[in-house]
């Protein structure tokens, strides 16, 4: 059942001058002890070169193939900051670096975003003249600003409407609701989920804005108590619990030429799920993924532009599970007939070729790769690019599949996790990436000959420096017999294994995360490597549920959140018991969100392996998180009392056993905190006690130094009850 998987001792000897992580540095040191790298690197349009910022962070050079990737400097903050004193002499820019957002307009001219003290500004910058021109100026507090093609026109949102500033410098109000709870053009349209990043979209031809337009009057309004006033407030937010009044969402295109509005006829039920918004490269047509409430059918759906009516559905997509459209189509740049769909429906995250008509041509799916990133195509359009998770989701590769005919080849070799992206020529591979052994490695791979250019080979930023211990990665199987479980040990500094040692599981367990995978020091994180200097074996495992290992590996989990995930953790827990070097009797756990959820559930479950917990931000009956997610998972309260009642806390505090702390923000809009609190009457109820604190003015996640206040307590609490 337990099988070795790769062993690499990272040095624990201690040289002189080398010393362990102060607490602050459980938070600092990811910025300080970076690995050196190269910053903003992109490839310079229709060229064989690539452009990033020097170490200074003030100079932008370029490498070109034709120089043997040699520096070269392009411009300067300095030429920068001059372009645009003589462009706006009475506006004050903060320059303190070259911009980092720079983005190639061409082989000459590069597009950035400057912020002065009047407005915001999307500037062009000449590299060769020098020269610079404004491409648009928003007011300071505009968000989420929609740029369309050429900056012809720029959309912004003014609180909860849409507007417009067009090539003139006029401003064109979109909407004008005042309801509160009509919310235009916002990305944060059914929470975020299915994907979705954006409110606004604007069509091939920049005359056609598509916007979400979101009704949550009807929502719940969620009370927040603010402390930052002699007498607290309240901040309503609307917040949709599971089985309760969703959301009712429409998309509509307001015509900046007529002035004319049209609503895309997306029909019943109003409780919806409205993602994977595309305009059809002719501008004539919208693509919509339209998925039920219940997330278990999808249709994807052709919309007239004009009038809004429906056209035809292309296809369907159905599941005893759920669905889960995750991407917008994506047009090859060859023909407008053909685009590009992402799914897992056939096991694993991969790419299928369709034409408008709704009618599959090929599977370009390759093995068990995973897609994780889409990258493009090539200038041809014949070829297409994507990073793909591979080795059980250890690694991540570079992909290139060829449109015609499937065939599929692996980019990059080295094994690790790697951000690689190819040039327009389809020459070159500009390739980044890190293992467990290597901090932090950029080459260039010549795509035919695959010869190697090195640009970069990062030391060990710890070397000399700090105690780094031993990290090891295993492998273990699930209790299904079948299933691979990746995992990561953190063993304490000058680890002696005649001696015995307390643990901290540090664990998530939910859906789009993955806490192991072959990148530099395994993805570890510095409170990890702080609690295994201080004495601990730390150890990590990706149970099923958790993110790229395919549809099997997520499906389990379906109406019984915590049971499958529990299940795989305790495979690593008991290889732990059995090990003579851990102090078995001296365990603890710690977790937040989803893994505060796991952590609760194990100290109430399972409730004779852990001696303390942590619990941060827990989900402690998923009757009170939101719906979008909670109903993915677990369907409707009323749908599956069952499941509900077995992934309850509420109902098994009085099996609580051990020192168990909770933390939570109490502004947290994600897991409210009612929550926690209802689980510490519970507890009170049952004779049973309960840690408790509470951070007043953060949300889901505790940030800031705050976070290195709440790091200090939790290692605090931990030396407090595992230490002898």
């Amino acid at each position: 059942m337990k099988k070795l998987l790769v062993i690499f001792l990272l040095s624990s000897s201690v040289a002189y001058g080398q010393r362990n992580f102060t607490i602050d540095e459980t938070v600092m040191g990811p910025g300080k002890f970076a690995p050196k790298s190269i910053y903003g690197a992109k490839w310079v349009s229709n060229m064989d070169a690539f452009s990033s910022l020097d170490s200074t962070f003030q100079n932008l050079i370029a490498r070109e193939a034709s120089n043997n990737w040699q520096t070269k400097q392009l411009a300067s903050s300095n030429d920068i900051k001059q372009a645009l004193s003589s462009l706006i002499p009475d506006e004050k820019f903060n320059l303190r670096t070259f911009p980092t957002d720079y983005q190639w307009i061409d082989s000459d001219n590069i597009s950035f975003r400057a912020n002065g003290q009047k407005k915001s500004y999307g500037i062009q910058y000449n590299l060769g003249t020098k020269q610079a021109k404004i491409a648009y100026a928003l007011p300071l507090d505009a968000e989420s600003e929609e740029l369309s093609d050429k900056l012809i026109q720029t959309a912004y949102l003014n609180g909860n409407n849409i507007e417009i500033i067009n090539a003139a410098g006029d401003v064109i109000q979109v909407t004008r609701d005042t309801i509160d709870g009509i919310v235009n053009g916002n990305p944060a349209t059914h929470r975020n989920e299915f994907g979705i990043d954006k409110g606004m979209w604007w069509s091939p031809d920049n005359k056609q804005l598509l916007y979400y337009r979101k009704d949550e009057s009807m929502v719940s309004n969620y009370p927040l108590p603010q402390w930052d006033t002699r007498v607290a407030t309240i901040k309503d937010i609307r917040y949709p619990m599971a089985g309760m009044k969703s959301e009712e969402v429409t998309l509509n295109i307001y015509n900046t030429d007529s002035k004319q509005f049209v609503q895309l006829q997306t029909g019943e039920p109003k409780e919806q799920y409205l993602t994977m918004v595309t305009w059809d490269p002719s501008g004539n047509f919208v693509y919509v993924g339209v998925l039920n409430r219940g997330q278990d059918h999808l249709k994807v759906n052709q919309y007239d532009a004009k009038s809004g009516a429906l056209v035809k559905t292309l296809f369907e997509e159905q599941n005893t599970t759920w669905v889960e459209p995750q991407n917008p189509l994506i047009f090859l740049p060859n023909n407008n007939k053909h685009f590009l769909y992402q799914t897992d429906k056939d096991g694993y995250n991969q790419l299928y070729l369709y034409d408008t008509q709704g009618k599959l041509i090929r599977h370009l799916g390759f093995q068990d790769v995973i897609v994780t990133d889409f990258q493009g195509f090539d200038a041809k359009g014949t070829k297409a690019y994507y990073i793909g998770a591979t080795n059980k989701g250890m690694e991540r590769h570079l992909f290139e599949v060829d449109l015609k005919n499937g065939k599929t080849n692996q980019l990059t070799q080295v094994n690790g996790v790697h951000n690689a992206s190819i040039s327009n020529s389809g020459k070159y591979i500009l390739d980044q990436y890190s293992n467990l052994t290597t901090p932090n490695n950029l080459q260039v791979i010549d795509a035919k000959s695959k010869k190697v250019s090195s640009v970069l080979t990062a030391p060990n930023p710890f070397a000399g420096k700090i105690n780094l211990p031993k990290i090891e990665f295993k492998n273990f199987t699930s209790p299904d017999g079948k299933t691979q479980l990746n995992a990561r040990i953190t063993y304490p500094v000058n680890f002696d294994p005649t001696k015995k040692y307390p643990v901290m599981v540090y664990l998530y367990g939910g859906s789009h995360a993955q806490m192991v995978t072959d990148r530099w020091l395994g993805g570890v994180g510095y409170f990890d490597m702080y609690m295994a200097q201080n004495g601990y074996i730390v150890f990590t495992l990706d149970n099923r549920g958790s993110d790229a290992r395919g549809f099997d590996f997520t499906r389990v989990t379906h109406r019984n959140l915590g049971e499958a995930e529990m299940a795989d953790q305790m495979v690593g827990i008991d290889y732990l018991k059995s090990q003579s070097y851990v102090d078995k009797d001296n365990m603890g756990m710690f977790g937040w969100s989803f893994g505060g959820f796991m952590t609760s559930s194990f100290m109430t479950k399972h409730n004779d392996i852990f001696k303390a917990a942590v619990a941060g931000g827990p989900v402690m009956d998923w009757k009170y998180y939101e719906i979008m997610y909670g109903e993915r998972y677990m369907d409707t309260p009323q749908e599956n009392p069952e499941g509900y009642e077995k992934s309850s806390m509420l109902n098994k505090a009085d099996r609580l056993n051990g020192h168990l702390l909770i933390i939570h923000g109490a502004q947290d809009p994600v897991v409210v905190q009612q929550h926690s609190m209802d689980f510490v009457e519970k507890c009170i109820e049952a004779g049973k006690q309960v840690d408790y604190f509470l951070y007043p003015t953060h949300e889901h996640n505790v940030s800031g130094k705050d976070r290195i206040h709440m790091y200090d307590k939790i290692a605090k609490y931990f030396d407090l009850y595992l230490k002898k």
